[in-house]
């Protein structure tokens, strides 16, 4: 019986079991075939690990405050960009240009611009560390990508919302304030979300601007520990302390667009 002769549902059927079975014998082949003594001594050594303690700790929190710090002044600035880029005149063309460069230009050139090219240009940020001047640039790429989120919540709430508000005496600026932008957020709560996902990770880009003991970040840690005791260790536990930062964040991701999409 020719392939074509059998049902589609029993190809599937077919090819899902065959897809595991290749999966299978490859994980097979490749635990057979490993040196575990060296993949455990060089990637999983309790010993290195051990010495990485309490630093990471610091490194964590460091991460986590740089996506904070990030994010929050990014959020402010990408309102005001948001609603510059919807309004007329030249504020318009800059916010534009603003967004449009900051979203072209790699997140890790912009850091690298802000971390090295600034201070040369001006002296006044030479006494500032790099690793804050990166920080800054983190903090431009995140207005341009969150005012574009926050312009497409604005949009997306109904016209007859501003119509409605405006007939009962309120002011543009009150207007987009108590009616406007509250309703934008709850839209692109979601989006919001996934936006602090992804910066989290990103702050690893720092690590190009260099950093002191006190303002290292998980990927800059892991680097330095790697270099210290020539083992690949760090690298792992490190990825294991983003996991645990991550995967919470993207469990409240899904359950908030479960929730959007309940009350749609």
């Amino acid at each position: 019986m020719a392939l074509t002769d059998i049902r589609p549902t029993v190809r599937r059927r077919i090819a899902r079991v065959s897809s595991y079975v290749i999966f299978i014998a490859i994980v097979v082949i490749a635990a057979v075939t490993a040196d575990w003594g060296k993949i455990t001594f060089n990637f999983f050594n309790p010993k290195v690990a051990g010495k990485l303690w309490p630093g990471i700790l610091r490194a964590a929190w460091n991460t986590i405050w740089y996506t904070v710090a990030s994010f929050g002044i990014g959020l402010v600035f990408a309102v005001v960009f948001a609603l510059m880029k919807m309004s007329k005149g030249p504020f318009k063309w800059f916010a534009v240009a603003f967004i449009e460069l900051f979203r072209g230009i790699p997140a890790l050139l912009t850091i690298m611009i802000m971390a090295f090219a600034v201070p040369i240009a001006f002296p006044v940020f030479r006494p500032i560390e790099s690793t804050y001047l990166g920080l800054i640039g983190l903090v431009l790429v995140t207005t341009a990508y969150t005012a574009e989120i926050i312009r497409a919540g604005i949009e997306a709430v109904p016209r007859g919302q501003r119509e409605a508000a405006r007939s009962l005496g309120m002011s543009h600026l009150r207007t987009t304030v108590t009616v406007i932008l509250p309703q934008a957020f709850r839209i692109v709560i979601p989006p919001l979300t996934n936006e602090v996902v992804t910066l989290l990770k990103d702050t690893s880009l720092l690590f190009i601007a260099g950093a002191t003991v006190f303002s290292k970040e998980l990927t800059q840690f892991g680097k330095d520990g790697m270099s210290t005791y020539a083992n690949s260790t760090p690298f792992i536990v490190v990825a294991v302390f983003y996991l645990v930062i991550t995967i919470p964040l993207t469990y409240l991701i899904a359950r908030l667009e479960k929730r959007m999409a309940v009350k749609k």
